[in-house]
């Protein structure tokens, strides 16, 4: 099967996800044209009609559900096929992880990686970690390096890296004197986020009341930062807006943190060196926290 034929499966399927040729095109990161050219290349190779426009959303044919069914597992044995199970110079391991791991504390811990295991040539993409999750399943991302909570699908697997302390910023990081069941009205990460669904029960138990919800921790911690109400974050976004240590509330000492995982298909961590850049995470992760 050659390049073309590939992109032009990876297109019918992102159609198949997303509805309309302007969300698959950002998705594949081409221009809208460039989808419908590889849609109609398809249509021709297989002379069936595969898709039908109704409004501005696009809905798949029959035959066309029939082929994007077929084509995540097909990618992944393509992906799979060339898999090394050794590293060699040059040896690229894609990975996917969360915004906030990688806006933080996360390029320090993989300078110390790439140190350790100079063979392997990391391809970093950014996301939340939904999206980490579904492209680790795609077979798109090796692996994934996944803040809050993560499915326990049984086609993953998972392994914790840490548990993230969850740490208030006061409002204009002046310090404020709270006890553990004291009420504390919060900005915090919005619902459908993976960090908030892990750590809603703790934030409840704690009499934390979340007020105004945002899409990125970072926008929660400025915000704090500016006055606008007290922020509940991840203490590795703290850090790396300088915010002081003696003005946070560290929420780890009452149970709260959030999970950092390390996560990928079954058959993808069975590769030693995958396995291998786990532990160098492990080992580079605890000697970063520790500073």
């Amino acid at each position: 099967m050659n390049l073309i034929m590939i992109e032009n499966l990876e297109t019918i399927y992102a159609l198949s996800r997303f509805g309309t040729m302007s969300e698959a095109s950002t998705h594949l990161r081409v221009s809208q044209s460039t989808v419908s050219k590889r849609i109609a290349s398809l249509e021709n190779y297989y002379n069936r009609k595969l898709i039908q426009k109704i409004g501005r959303r696009v809905e798949l044919t029959k035959d066309g559900e029939k082929l994007a069914e077929k084509v995540p597992v097909l990618l992944v044995e393509l992906r799979d096929l060339f898999n090394d199970e050794e590293p060699v110079p040059g040896s690229e391991l894609i990975i996917g992880v969360s915004e906030a791991v990688l806006s933080s504390w996360g390029p320090a811990v993989f300078a110390k990686v790439c140190r350790d295991i100079p063979e392997v040539k990391f391809v970093f993409h950014a996301h939340r970690t939904a999206v980490v999750l579904d492209r680790v399943r795609s077979g798109e991302f090796m692996v994934g390096v996944c803040a809050g909570s993560v499915s326990s699908d049984s086609d993953l697997q998972s392994e914790i890296l840490c548990q993230e302390a969850m740490v208030v910023i006061p409002s204009k990081k002046k310090k404020i004197n709270w006890s553990s069941g004291d009420r504390l009205n919060v900005i915090s990460i919005e619902e459908n986020s993976s960090t908030w669904r892990s750590i809603k029960t703790d934030v409840e138990r704690l009499n934390l009341h979340r007020d105004v919800s945002l899409e990125s921790f970072f926008s929660v911690a400025q915000m704090a930062i500016a006055g606008f109400g007290h922020g509940l974050v991840p203490i590795g976004v703290a850090r790396s807006l300088n915010v002081p240590k003696n003005c946070l509330i560290n929420l780890q000492t009452q149970g709260l943190s959030r999970s950092v995982r390390y996560v990928a298909r079954k058959s993808t961590y069975a590769l030693p060196y995958v396995s291998m850049v786990y532990h160098s995470l492990l080992s580079s992760l605890a000697e970063t926290l520790e500073t």
